[in-house]
């Protein structure tokens, strides 16, 4: 039996711990002003380097925001998407995760969104989707960035009718990712006014089974959508990884 050596713990680190656990807790609300750095060299009985490296830390996370000369000391900050978009972001520009997991994750998020929004939803926010759903509409013919536009509108509204702030976030940062990926391809694409009319018909659809609160049908359609657009994208050998989701009932 052989140990793996064990790295030492820097003091700092663990100033960042107690710090993020306070907040996570909630003993910390957003908002709250953190000590002064002479206040918290105390309370964790550290140097002023050590403090100050914690905090360039934590505002590098978001967790807290501190400006030069400011006598109220940092600010701790509500959760914002941008921490996790900066991960998913580097997530995928890296070497083992690639379009396929991208888009297998965007298919598995979105069809259980669309099935809990087709429950979920209130007639305002099926107002939201109908709405978005006619700028696409308006534009499929003639502007591909208001078409595009109306497109997140509609999958943003769809995200809200869940009741889950976690969906919200994780399809706004993962569309996002997966069309940064392929922006190019779609940007010199033969057809794109064939894509968008694809796009419009696949919408529609899905809309349908939402108002008539088929979740079961809202989500297979909501995959096979996302497979039907982006599918071609993903190397053939990759594509495997993506049909066992065309199979669920």
């Amino acid at each position: 039996m052989r140990f793996e050596p064990v790295a030492p713990v820097r003091a700092y680190e663990r100033v960042v711990e107690q710090i993020e656990q306070a907040v996570l807790s909630g003993r910390l609300a957003p908002g709250a002003r953190l000590p002064s750095e002479r206040d918290l060299m105390a309370q964790f009985g550290v140097s002023r380097s050590t403090v100050r490296e914690a905090l360039r830390v934590l505002q590098a996370g978001a967790v807290i925001r501190s400006r030069a000369g400011d006598p109220r000391g940092p600010e701790v900050l509500p959760p914002s998407p941008a921490t996790l978009e900066k991960s998913m972001r580097r997530l995928a520009r890296a070497e083992h995760l690639g379009l396929a997991e991208l888009l297998q994750f965007r298919m598995q998020l979105e069809g259980s969104a669309f099935l809990l929004a087709a429950r979920l939803r209130t007639a305002e926010q099926l107002a939201e989707m109908e709405i978005a759903l006619a700028a696409m509409r308006t534009h499929v013919d003639d502007d591909y960035t208001a078409f595009s536009e109306a497109d997140v509108a509609f999958h943003e509204a769809v995200a809200r009718a869940t009741q889950n702030s976690l969906i919200v976030v994780c399809g706004q940062v993962v569309r996002g990712v997966v069309l940064e990926l392929i922006e190019d391809k779609l940007a010199h694409a033969d057809d794109r006014r064939a894509l968008m009319r694809a796009s419009l018909a696949h919408h529609t659809e899905v809309l349908r089974a939402v108002r008539d609160q088929d979740g079961p049908l809202a989500c297979r359609l909501a995959r096979r959508a996302l497979y039907d657009y982006y599918a071609e994208y993903v190397p053939a050998e990759r594509r495997a990884m993506l049909e066992p989701l065309l199979d669920q009932h």
